[in-house]
């Protein structure tokens, strides 16, 4: 039976240290989460397809780091335009340098290239107001509820007020709560990637956000409001 990921792996060594590198030249925010649930935000700092190894840059006092490290391996995370970007990392060993540290590993024997987006996304309907509540991860006593511009099975977009203090891409955003409509609760993490200006008069940005282990019924309570929406919109439509 075919492996249905082989439409997604990349094994060439020399295709897969492109992509390294095109992370490594925007900058690009990584997840590595390891099997014991740490979970640390790096960028790639360098890549050795010759020597079969890859460093990344990390914050040298980032409370999961050790953790991490402990395992020896982790999956990395991160995303080029619409792409995902998906690779496993072994043999990690951390070399400090002041304030930030070099993580170094073995150079991936393969990369899974997937679309960002894994299912259809809607925009709320005009008479719902959905929003995001959480905490606001550097004030843990400002309580937010951002309005949800968009969702998907995989992810969503919030509006941040300029008036919010802002929030860095790489950032997890743990405890959210997506209440979508009167029906429709969704307890979720999510890791914010982009950060959107929208024109001067909007007064505030677009947060591009990748939902973290929404657990089974959370994704299920999702495709539900997706198909309720789509149907909506089909039937206004029409008539």
């Amino acid at each position: 039976m075919t492996d249905r990921l082989d439409d997604f792996r990349i094994t060439a060594p020399a295709e897969i240290a492109a992509l390294l590198k095109q992370l490594a030249d925007q900058s690009v925010h990584l997840s590595l989460n390891a099997p014991n649930g740490s979970s640390i935000t790096v960028t790639v700092w360098t890549v050795d397809a010759a020597r079969g190894k890859i460093s990344f840059s990390a914050v040298a006092d980032d409370p999961q780091l050790n953790s991490l490290v402990d395992c020896d391996e982790a999956v990395a995370v991160g995303y080029l335009e619409s792409v995902k970007l998906q690779f496993d990392v072994d043999d990690l060993v951390l070399v400090r340098a002041g304030a930030h540290s070099a993580l170094n590993g073995a150079f991936p024997s393969e990369l899974f290239r997937f679309q960002r987006r894994n299912g259809f996304r809607v925009s709320p309907m005009l008479r719902t107001t959905p929003v995001a509540r959480l905490r606001h991860p550097m004030i843990p006593d400002m309580q937010l509820g951002l309005r949800v511009l968009d969702v998907s099975i995989g992810g969503c977009a919030l509006f941040l007020p300029d008036d919010v203090p802002p929030l860095d891409p790489g950032v997890l955003l743990n405890g959210v709560t997506l209440e979508l409509d009167a029906d429709t609760r969704v307890a979720t993490s999510l890791r914010l990637h982009h950060v959107t200006a929208f024109n001067p008069d909007s007064r505030g940005v677009r947060l591009g956000c990748e939902m973290v282990s929404p657990g089974s019924d959370g994704v299920r309570a999702l495709q539900r409001y997706i198909d309720l929406t789509q149907k909506r919109r089909r039937m206004l439509a029409a008539g």
